[in-house]
């Protein structure tokens, strides 16, 4: 019996996505549940399992190819089995494998933050990732490279220069942009274009957090199986200041303001292909451990290339926090419709008067970039001084004061 295999229904907000990566030939058995085929959207890469165990029979649509919601892209023989062949028969079997053994040796890529779906990957094609070239930041290597690397059986990196520049010579190389990184510069031009966006900073002592982090923490990880991370008490203190000021959880519809009765916070995620940002969702009723629990799993969804189009539909307010990486201040950018951003900041010891004494205390900066159509300078200071008051007397928030 012949099954179809469709594009999965795409929200509203995605039009099309790309066939990116197939993953099984014509004539190859399949498993039920097993990946078929990448599809590239312009937030997520989305797998695609097949329905049953059988034998792809065709294949509709060939890598690169632009798709749609519910359009044929396969078609699965259920219950068949896969014909011998010369290049599946066991005694040819291990010739490519030869091949790949013998290949010229290249620049092995950075290995050592593999993502699962990449050790699946090497240890389904017997691939040593050593001998991979990495396209990811820092050389990392990608389930991609490594898939790409079974297919062509060499280890010469796409993007890498056929050969070493010589002195005095410019070289460059045009790459064309991924639907992802394609998606960011479209809505950071639409945020640009169309927001009167203005940025406000302020900066908090965070050394009652690192204290109650010191004390509680390890019970903490202990009583519930995840760490206390600055991230939530973050995000804690932004909910109830959005509550006192909501204003900066509303978004603008034309000519009309809609005030969100509930705080979807989307929370700024770094992964290989660009920035994305899933969605908390009404954080107002979770405790400290549910919102560490998911922080967690979006982290472990984006490392396996698993964060699905309903992870990263809504937001009604954005944190993102660049001090990760070392920044020390920036001006982040709304995401719209939402109309406010928080910006975290990394944390250094400086020098600050209290009580009349010149001490050392873990300082960061903090910046709430906001539409101005909507939120005036007066809610957005009055919103950071709330976050800092919170973060410096952490026990407020848990008064909800």
């Amino acid at each position: 019996m012949s099954i179809e295999v469709k594009v999965p229904v795409l929200p509203e907000s995605v039009s099309d996505a790309l066939i990116a990566t197939w993953h099984k030939k014509v004539g190859e058995a399949v498993k039920r549940d097993e990946n078929l085929v990448d599809l590239e959207t312009d937030k997520v890469v989305l797998e695609v399992p097949s329905p049953v165990d059988g034998v792809l029979k065709e294949i509709k649509q060939a890598e690169g190819s632009t798709v749609n919601s519910q359009q044929l892209i396969a078609v699965i023989e259920e219950g068949a089995s896969a014909a011998p062949s010369k290049e599946t028969a066991p005694a040819k079997a291990e010739a490519p494998k030869a091949e790949k053994a013998a290949a010229p040796a290249a620049k092995a890529g950075n290995t050592e933050e593999l993502s699962p779906a990449g050790r699946r990957v090497a240890e389904e094609e017997k691939i040593d990732p050593s001998k991979v070239p990495g396209t990811g930041r820092d050389g990392r290597v990608t389930k991609e490279d490594l898939v790409n690397y079974s297919k062509s059986g060499t280890a010469v990196a796409p993007s890498a220069p056929a050969a070493k520049p010589t002195p005095g010579s410019r070289p460059e190389e045009r790459v064309a942009m991924t639907r992802i990184r394609s998606r960011i510069a479209e809505r950071l031009m639409q945020s640009k274009n169309s927001i009167a966006m203005l940025t406000s900073f302020n900066e908090v002592n965070l050394a009652e957090v690192v204290k109650l982090r010191k004390t509680l923490g390890e019970s903490f990880e202990k009583a519930n199986g995840v760490k206390l991370g600055f991230m939530s008490f973050f995000v804690k203190a932004a909910t109830e200041a959005l509550k006192r000021y909501p204003v900066v959880n509303a978004s603008v519809d034309g000519s009309d303001i809609i005030y969100h009765g509930y705080q979807d916070i989307s929370i700024a995620v770094s992964t290989e292909k660009g920035l994305v940002t899933p969605v908390l969702r009404d954080v107002q009723d979770m405790s400290f451990v549910d919102v560490e629990k998911g922080i967690m799993n979006f982290a472990k969804k984006a490392r396996d290339g698993k964060l699905g189009l309903d992870d990263l539909q809504g937001g009604t307010f954005t944190i993102t926090n660049g001090g990760t990486f070392g920044s020390l201040l920036s001006t982040p950018i709304v995401n719209p419709p939402q109309s406010a951003i928080l910006g975290m900041h990394t944390i250094k010891e400086r020098a600050i008067v209290e009580n009349g004494q010149v001490i050392a205390a873990p300082m960061m900066y903090i910046a709430l970039s906001y539409d101005h159509r909507i939120i005036d300078g007066r809610d957005a200071v009055l919103f950071l001084v709330d976050i800092k008051n919170q973060l410096e007397n952490p026990q407020r928030m848990l008064l909800g004061l």
